[in-house]
């Protein structure tokens, strides 16, 4: 298999500028449009544990649609990176008191609870952040593989919760280039759509 990693570092470099290219106005409005599709989404409408993230590096930020699940007493969960098991997560609870550190990437995230843990597979929703995603699903990250890892029973087996993509619109390409460990995504919204792949 050809090595695709510089391509997909290029390819990440490009999309990171043009998401961080956006303005305040238009990141708070795509902020204000993913509560939108939020509301209208059955899967989230009928999710009690959802897993969402903090926006970083221009991101398509959840936090108002986050505020949104608060008040429909849903349960937020925020990814932790684990800290005995390199390159996994953990899931933590998260509600307008908890306490917050930030990780060694600089983004902020729960501070480690084990009584605010819950397994990932008791997750209904896990919303993903992404770097570039294309027409058939396929979802370009950071390069760390996290989410990878924690989606991977869901790849193999459809077991463990539904992962869903949160992008900017800007952030669509034609084509991603796959590795093997690669997950697809069954669902990525943006702030004008929602694209269903399966």
């Amino acid at each position: 298999m050809p090595d695709t990693q510089p391509e997909r570092q290029n390819l990440r470099q490009l999309i990171r500028q043009r998401r961080k290219s956006l303005s305040q106005a238009e990141q708070q409005a795509a902020a204000q449009q993913l509560v939108e599709r939020f509301q209208e989404h059955p899967g989230i409408l009928a999710a009690s544990r959802i897993a969402l993230y903090l926006a970083n590096d221009g991101e398509l930020d959840p936090l108002p649609a986050i505020h949104w699940l608060w008040a429909r007493q849903k349960e937020v969960y925020l990814p932790v990176l684990h800290p005995f098991t390199p390159g996994h997560l953990l899931f933590l609870r998260y509600t307008a008191t908890t306490p917050m550190t930030r990780n060694r990437y600089g983004i902020a995230e729960p501070e480690l609870d084990v009584q605010q843990v819950l397994p990932h597979s008791m997750l209904d929703i896990i919303c993903t952040p992404l770097v570039a995603f294309d027409e058939a699903g396929n979802r370009l990250g950071m390069g760390g593989g996290y989410y990878d890892r924690t989606l991977a029973c869901w790849h193999e087996h459809q077991l463990g919760p539904r992962p869903l993509g949160l992008a900017h619109d800007c952030q669509q390409v034609d084509a991603v280039p796959r590795e093997q460990w690669d997950v697809p995504l069954p669902q990525i919204i943006t702030p004008s759509r929602s694209w269903h792949f399966a």
